[in-house]
């Protein structure tokens, strides 16, 4: 074969260390953004933070108790006894500076059971009970969004809340030491999840007389942590702690001592029947009569099956969103208009420091060659994280734009929308639009949102247009919540009720938007 020299042009995509970082910083979320810039201000001494006057701040508005929209099932239980901000600026995006293009990506029903937690022990029982609030309870007001708040400010845990309780009890320092090791060996659910020998040998090691000791002491502490508020603390598992806290109900009457009675021995029995509700097979199991054991699961749904939930830090659910949606006026038709602006909570204020700047830029030849590559970093960082925020705005803008009904009607008005499409609009590709919408959050008058939570694919319907999945899993969501609850729609039930209205949802679609939005099948959610 003959050698030879030729020439040949051809282009390549190369990934430069600037490019790598604005594709990394585009998909962070705000949690994980505020984490690289600290990092990167520790590591380059050309970068600070940039001071603000925060008393020139203009409050937006933003409650802090926003979260993130999560769908809960309706719940509805009978009385058991009677039987039955800086001033928002929008910034202006010089499509010269848009941030870079990036390569696409490489690419049954659950045995579980949970109550309300509404059942009150005595009339002046503050610390249990109707102060606990449902984690699926729909019906939570302004004013218990209030408390919910001051709660996070003022957030006393679980720990310190027994530890408290603790020092009124008379016991020796050894009792006292193992009460307060159960204690914080507590999980945040209330539970103590290590036997006894597991925490002993944790202390002892391999002497097995020690051993043998400090599981006797952790017996005795046992039964003193199971005495204190909130009532089922320190149960071993789920039956343990609903067994503490019936045992804690008075019981007045002769005709509620039966019924708690009944309720202990449901408890006893495999928790897969409490939780199918399965009546037959209790009634067998407990050797009591129907409608006795309908009032005692009614009685057991109302009791609290995770004793520490109100303790649980609530701040850590709280999202501060990355962009605000606010109204714009109106159309010429009438219609209100909205905008979305960054919110100013989430930018940081970044600059590179203008002493160490001036100095090295009088300084020549090479002996300063990585600083000099240190100032470049610098700065890259903040364009990067301009041109970050840039993107962020532009793909709301466009989603506000495309999904204006929502914002005027709520999910049942929101529109079949999919990547591509704001990918199209704005020139950029689908994998830079999954980055932007992950773990991003829009405030919106109706809550909190994940930014993919405005993409969905279409159903057909009647008219040849598409209804969003969205919507459909709202109108599903309206209708379980308006159901009979002796008689509750099954999934068939759903699916004509929505062909009805026009749409094409199948039986296994409706089951699974009803999973998607954590709603439970009709079989348990049936009031006995």
């Amino acid at each position: 074969m003959k050698q030879g020299l030729s020439l040949r042009v051809s282009q390549h995509l190369a990934l430069t260390p600037q490019l790598q970082q604005s594709i990394r910083l585009l998909q962070l979320s705000t949690l994980e953004l505020s984490q690289e810039i600290e990092q990167m201000l520790d590591d380059n001494p050309f970068l600070e933070k940039e001071m603000e006057d925060l008393a020139a701040r203009e409050d937006f508005g933003l409650a802090q108790e926003d979260t993130v929209a999560v769908p809960s099932e309706p719940e509805s239980e009978a009385d058991v006894w009677d039987g039955h901000v800086d001033r928002v600026s929008e910034i202006h995006v010089d499509t010269a500076s848009e941030a870079p293009d990036a390569p696409p990506d490489a690419a049954g029903v659950a045995e579980s059971w949970d109550g309300d937690g509404s059942v009150e022990f005595s009339p002046d029982d503050s610390e249990w009970g109707g102060d606990a609030p449902a984690r699926n309870n729909n019906t939570k007001n302004d004013d218990e969004k209030a408390q919910a708040t001051e709660l996070a400010r003022n957030q006393e845990s679980l720990t310190a809340f027994l530890h408290r309780q603790a020092l009124s009890l008379r016991l020796d320092d050894t009792d006292r030491a193992a009460l307060r090791f159960l204690i914080e060996s507590l999980n945040d659910d209330g539970y103590l999840d290590d036997s006894f020998q597991t925490l002993a040998e944790s202390l002892a090691g391999d002497d097995l007389e020690q051993c043998e000791e400090l599981v006797h002491r952790f017996q005795v502490a046992l039964g003193l942590l199971q005495s204190l508020e909130p009532t089922g603390v320190g149960a071993r598992d789920l039956g343990e702690c609903l067994r503490l806290q019936l045992q804690a109900i008075p019981a007045e009457t002769q005709e509620r001592a039966a019924v708690r009675a009944c309720a202990l021995e449901i408890c006893k029995q495999p928790l897969e029947l409490l939780a199918k509700r399965d009546v037959k097979r209790l009634v067998l199991a407990v050797g009591a009569a129907e409608m006795e054991v309908k009032v005692a699961i009614a009685l057991i749904a109302r009791l609290e099956p995770k004793p520490g939930r109100r303790f649980i830090d609530v701040e850590r659910n709280v999202v501060l969103p990355d962009v605000l949606v606010t109204a714009a006026g109106v159309d010429r038709q009438g219609l209100p208009q909205f905008r979305a602006m960054l919110n100013p909570e989430v930018m940081p204020r970044l600059k590179v420091n203008d002493i160490y700047a001036n100095a090295l830029k009088g300084s020549k030849g090479d002996s300063h060659a990585g600083l000099q590559q240190r100032l470049q970093e610098a700065r890259w960082m903040i364009k990067n994280i301009q041109q970050r925020f840039d993107t962020i705005l532009r793909v709301s803008n466009a989603i506000t734009q495309r999904q204006k009904s929502f914002f005027i009607h709520g999910e049942l008005a929101m529109k079949p929308m999919v990547l591509r499409e704001i990918a199209g609009e704005l020139g950029l590709h689908e994998s830079t639009i999954s980055r932007v919408t992950t773990a991003k959050y829009m405030h919106t008058p109706y809550g909190t949102f994940e930014l993919k939570y405005f993409f969905g694919s279409g159903l057909g319907t009647d008219s040849g247009n598409n209804a969003s999945s969205t919507a459909v899993r709202a109108l599903i969501k309206q209708l379980i919540a308006s159901e009979n609850p002796k008689k509750p729609l099954s999934d068939n039930q759903l699916s004509d009720m929505l062909k009805e209205q026009g749409i094409d949802c199948a039986r296994r679609t409706v089951a699974k938007y009803r999973e998607a939005l954590r709603i439970a099948p009709s079989n348990l959610r049936k009031t006995l």
